[in-house]
């Protein structure tokens, strides 16, 4: 198997035929060996009843059918770790990235002989507050993460097995797959990709907001930090004010009068403690779910068919892939 196309499913149903059409146009210009790999991530709608449909007349097609819905970050996950060429093309579903970028991926990933080729949007879509909502999150997260990611990522990216390999060693149960991509090191390269918009978006302020502490809490130790030296300088604080305030009461008899200022510091010193034991806690809680050991998927059934082994000339036709 030359090249593999990974997607996920959720309320895909509406675009699911389109997206197989031309993603299987797009893939047999580049490859006569391939794989189509759909990965239903619990979809309520009939996603699944038409992945079934395009399975059973096309023998490219193959469906991981997860038992609940686990989330995009881990279903991409899933999708990738089952997938098996020797490239691995990775996009979404909902067509907002055209699959007839692929020539352009690998026409990239050939001249800088590259691992990844990743898209990046070269004006970000959608609204002014969605506009500004993504720019803070990658601004945030990169101001806080120890590996930065770029700015207005897509999904789309082409990899080599290699690659993908490593990507799916990592085994965290809190998944922020944009973070996993750039601490996997080796050579990536970006593309830039105008991204369409073909039905709303699914990710509101809220989700926003949680996705990126969850980020940010998965790929850096820095709101720890943050807490100590927030801590540093309440105590240095405090002590001054507090020297000040024996000093005017034993030199100058003045005792600083009226309990406005005691309870702003009171509700002040309280939200503090409760921030920092909030930050505690989501660390606290990460460790607990990683010791559980739990899988991030579970797959419910897979429906593929059964392909005879590689020989040593299919392999080698694998790297001629790359080379052309």
């Amino acid at each position: 198997m030359l090249l593999s196309i990974v997607s996920t499913l959720y309320r895909s149903a509406v675009h699911l035929e389109e997206f197989y059409g031309r993603v299987s146009r797009a893939a047999a210009a580049v490859s006569e060996e391939y794989e189509i790999v759909l990965v239903n991530d619990g979809s309520p709608d009939r996603s699944l009843e038409i992945a079934l449909e395009l399975f059973n007349r096309d023998e490219h097609v193959r469906i991981i059918d997860l038992s609940r819905n686990f989330g995009h970050h881990r279903a991409m996950m899933t999708g990738l770790a089952h997938a098996r060429g020797d490239l691995v093309f990775l996009l979404d579903s909902d067509l907002e990235e055209e699959p007839e970028l692929l020539p352009r991926f690998l026409e990239s990933l050939r001249a800088a002989e590259a691992d990844v080729v990743y898209g990046v949007q070269a004006e970000r879509r959608g609204g002014r507050v969605e506009r500004i909502t993504g720019w803070l999150f990658f601004k945030v997260f990169n101001l806080l993460s120890d590996s930065s990611i770029p700015t207005n990522l897509v999904t789309a990216r082409l990899m080599t097995k290699r690659y993908v390999s490593a990507l799916v060693a990592h085994r965290e149960r809190e998944t922020m797959i944009g973070g996993l991509w750039a601490i996997t090191g080796f050579r990536q390269v970006p593309l830039s990709v105008t991204k369409g918009s073909r039905s709303s978006s699914t990710y509101g302020i809220a989700h926003k907001l949680a996705l990126l502490v969850n980020s940010v809490t998965s790929f850096s130790s820095a709101p720890l930090i943050f807490i100590f030296y927030m801590g540093t300088t309440i105590v240095c604080v405090a002590s001054l004010a507090a020297g000040y305030l024996i000093v005017r009461r034993l030199f100058f008899g003045e005792l600083l009068a009226g309990w406005a200022s005691l309870i702003v510091s009171v509700w002040l010193l309280g939200g503090l403690t409760l921030f920092s034991l909030g930050i505690i806690g989501i660390y606290l809680s990460k460790v607990f779910l990683e010791t559980k050991q739990r899988p991030y998927t579970i797959v419910r059934d897979i429906h593929e068919r059964i392909i005879e082994p590689r020989t040593a000339a299919d392999a080698s036709a694998g790297g001629q892939l790359l080379r052309r």
